[in-house]
């Protein structure tokens, strides 16, 4: 059985407004303005905060995005609730005071600023479009409501023209409200992603108004088919003419066509063909612009474009997935929205060091858990090769939390399925649409149906690519027809029943669509050593030894055998890439605990071991990483296991040049024998630890070494970037190190570590992935865990040279230089 062949046959497109970029004329006729500064901010609800003449002087001036929650404090009592998990198989409800990251987002906030909107005349007409803003807002302009949007994650937009003064000025109001028990995870607060003033002509294409899709491709020419949307006064009587042009990435006209509309407003579509189309992949992702101009008569009246990517995909029973017609598997993590210490306010150098990072780690894909992602991610996917899982909803008309989706879904799911699709349904990187994530319809009367609904509703609006979701009741989604009905099955934590899904369902693949859910702290390693669910410890960690996992997961070798195993299953997608505030499993009742423990990456983006176990399956890049640290006071003598995480097949350990003995993975026995290099046994004595890595010849071809710290000495720091834009809101992420005399890492240090920048920058931000650390973290201190931390610098809008110091009482200093250059 061939599935979704000729269905959901390739190329997708990047929706992107530019202002400028390339033709003096675009910047006339169309204006993307991005509305960052001179924002007023006010807590708390207030009478006519929404009136031109109303008084904001005192208010605090902030720039976009924004998220006023993240300056803490932290507390426990933010947002306590009482509740029983169903996802978690809990029995009773119990009170969680971390769950939704402990931090003070509940509660009305105001935002206020000036309009200026740039050659607005008549015949032109003006937008706002707001990427994403947490929660139920509210939109007026000149003190009138121009419309209102209750779902944070997604995005919107109003025609404000009619609402526009002929001459300024003008003034924006937004109001925002975000309710108690809203949330399962951290969700900000604020405007936290970008907002968008475009201007344009009266003829004009529409926000999201092309849809570009490539039927037929080949290695000789791949047919693009774009669609687009023109609106148009009533009467316009001069003949609409449509121009396309598509350019490579270097901006060379590739090819040109141009067709007439015969009444408007109303659709153009053109079909165009690319020669020896270079196919977009995760390994070479390239890209492509379709710029279409739009005239009226003889005068240009629009310029769009759209970034492209051209490949085709297929899924196929019993074979699995394929991109551009090679099979391969999902290397994927989910990841939630926020960024560890910026909070959920998005900033496009933090989402790059994070796709950074998890291609060092070998992914290749993404789930946006559990909600639609900022469209900065989306267009980073494109840029740097991601696949995407878009998901848009962890709730409907069942509840989880009680002022959770459910009280919208019934009026606004359609409109946001409808607005998730046709803002990313162009881009290459997005592969699969998902409609829901464990919600409990699943197994309520109904649930069936609403997700026929929906997945229909999906399906009108993009034709080209499947739709799954992530199911954990099995039992109840296989029997009641749930999992029989979507494109693509995505089971959560089901490893073990994969041949039994494969019997009982038609679709004859499936996706793990959420895998693991192993927790750990970086740096932390727990005596004695034994896998463990729900394990908890008095100082709120969990052990980097990589067996302890939830009562519902399992560890990363369990998931890794069946993908080995079975061709039909599609790949899997961890939980998690990276740490994230809220729903602190297995500490959920043990405040100060408040940020997770199931990622690869802590919160501050700081590899935990687990990395490298992950790396040496998915990086074809040779891993050799030993575990746990060699520096244990007290200790000596002690049984101290010693794992490896390496794509190697063998390799020998050595205690102070005394050998351990060689291990070699296994096929058979234990699924950690299979995927770890395990010697169990190892009585620690200071000194070195030492691994020798073999090839399958038995040839040595690579040795790691950890050595016993001694007092810590000095701080080292390592920039993930010396060259920095100045726009005022590109970032460094620096990593401060504590090590002794010989430069080891001091593992076990929490020196209080002082943060200064001088010169062009600013500090931003510092966390040290520590879950149960209360330390804020806009404050220029913080201790160090585990030796660690990360410092955020944030270049200024004046180019120049940035200098961070980095300090303690008792150590030697450390400084780096950070240039920063103005943009382009």
């Amino acid at each position: 059985m061939r599935f979704f062949s000729s269905l959901f046959p390739g190329l997708r497109v990047a929706v992107v407004l530019w202002l400028a970029a390339g033709d003096a004329a675009f910047g006339q006729v169309r204006q993307d303005i991005l509305l960052t500064t001179n924002w007023k901010f006010s807590k708390g609800d207030v009478v006519n905060a929404a009136a031109p003449d109303f008084s904001d002087a005192k208010w605090q001036t902030v720039s976009v995005p924004h998220d006023w929650a993240i300056y803490g404090p932290f507390d426990g009592n933010n947002d306590l609730q009482e509740v029983k998990i169903e996802q978690n198989n809990e029995k009773q409800a119990t009170l969680k005071a971390g769950r939704t990251g402990g931090l003070p987002f509940i509660g009305t906030g105001w935002y206020r600023r000036a309009l200026t909107v740039p050659g607005f005349k008549p015949g032109k007409r003006a937008v706002l479009l707001f990427d994403g803003a947490m929660s139920n807002a509210h939109v007026f302009v000149n003190g009138r409501e121009v419309g209102s949007w209750p779902y944070g994650y997604n995005s919107f937009s109003f025609d404000i023209t009619d609402f526009l003064k002929p001459t300024g000025p003008n003034l924006l109001a937004v109001r925002l409200q975000n309710q108690p028990e809203a949330s399962r995870w951290y969700p900000g607060a604020g405007l936290y992603r970008n907002v968008h003033l475009i201007v344009t002509n009266d003829v004009h294409v529409p926000v999201w108004g092309t849809y570009l899709t490539t039927p037929d491709i080949t290695a000789e020419a791949a047919k693009v088919t774009l669609k687009t949307q023109v609106e148009a006064p009533a009467g316009t009587r001069a003949p609409l003419r449509l121009q396309t042009e598509i350019r490579d990435a270097a901006g060379k006209v590739l090819t040109t066509t141009t067709t007439t509309l015969a009444a408007a407003p109303g659709t153009f579509e053109q079909q165009l063909v690319v020669a020896k189309p270079r196919l977009w992949s995760p390994e070479t992702p390239v890209l492509y612009t379709a710029v279409s101009r739009l005239y009226a008569g003889d005068e240009l009246k629009d310029e769009y474009r759209t970034r492209f990517g051209i490949r085709s995909f297929r899924f196929e029973a019993d074979k699995g997935f394929f991109l551009n017609g090679q099979p391969r598997k999902f290397r994927g993590v989910c990841n939630h929205h926020d960024l560890g210490p910026l909070g959920t306010a998005v900033n496009a150098a933090a989402l790059r060091r994070q796709l950074t990072l998890l291609k060092e780690l070998g992914a290749d894909a993404i789930r946006t858990t559990h909600n639609m992602p900022a469209p900065e991610l989306v267009s980073l996917a494109d840029e740097l090769g991601f696949m995407l899982i878009v998901e848009s909803f962890d709730e409907w008309k069942k509840p989880k939390v009680k002022n959770g989706y459910s009280q919208y879904f019934d009026q606004w799911a359609e409109k946001d399925l409808v607005n998730m699709v046709h803002r990313d349904r162009n881009h290459p990187s997005v592969i699969l649409w998902s409609i829901g994530n464990e919600v409990p319809d699943q197994w309520a009367p109904g649930g069936v149906s609403i997700a026929q609904r929906l997945q229909d509703i999906v399906h009108r609006e993009d034709p080209t690519r499947p739709v799954t979701a992530g199911m954990d009741q099995f039992d109840a989604a296989v029997g009641n027809g749930f999992a029989a009905l979507l494109d693509v099955p995505g089971f959560n934590y089901k490893p073990s029943r994969y041949p039994e899904a494969r019997a009982k369902l038609p679709q004859g693949m499936m996706l793990g669509s959420e895998t693991a859910s192993t927790v750990s702290s970086r740096g932390v390693y727990k005596f004695p050593v034994v896998p463990g669910k729900d394990k908890k410890y008095a100082d709120n960690q969990s052990s980097s030894y990589d067996l302890e996992v939830c009562n519902w997961s399992q560890t990363p070798d369990e998931e890794f055998v069946q993908q080995d195993a079975l061709p039909y299953v599609l790949g899997e997608f961890v939980w998690t890439g990276f740490d994230y505030l809220g729903e602190p499993t297995p500490y959920d009742e043990a405040w100060p605990s408040h940020s997770s423990y199931f990622g690869i990456l802590d919160l501050a983006g700081l590899p935990k071991d687990r990395f490298y176990l992950y790396k040496s399956r998915w990086n074809p890049a040779p891993t050799l990483h030993l575990l746990p640290h060699w520096t244990w006071p007290g200790r000596e003598g002690q049984t101290t296991p010693v794992y490896c995480y390496t794509n190697y097949p063998e390799a020998e350990l050595f205690v102070n040049g005394k050998s351990q003995g060689r291990q070699r993975k296994t096929t058979t026995g234990s699924p950690q024998a299979r995927y770890r290099l395990m010697w169990n046994e190892v009585k620690y004595a200071p000194g070195s630890l030492k691994v020798v890595a073999y090839n399958a010849a038995g040839k040595v071809v690579a040795t790691e070494e950890v050595h016993t710290a001694g007092p810590p000495h000095h701080v080292r720091l390592v920039a993930d970037r010396t060259k920095l834009t100045a726009d005022g809101q590109d970032l460094a992420f620096v990593t401060a190190r504590v090590e002794d005399a010989q430069g080891n890492l001091c593992p076990e240090a929490t020196n209080q570590l002082q943060f200064k920048v001088a010169g062009a920058g600013s500090f931003r931000a510092a966390a040290n992935g520590n879950p149960a650390s209360l330390e804020p973290f806009q404050e220029p201190r913080m201790k160090a865990f585990q030796g660690m931390l990360v410092v955020l610098v944030q270049a200024t809008d004046k180019a120049g040279t940035a200098q961070l110091t980095v300090s303690s009482a008792g150590l030697k200093s450390a400084s780096v230089s950070i240039q920063t250059t103005s943009a382009k």
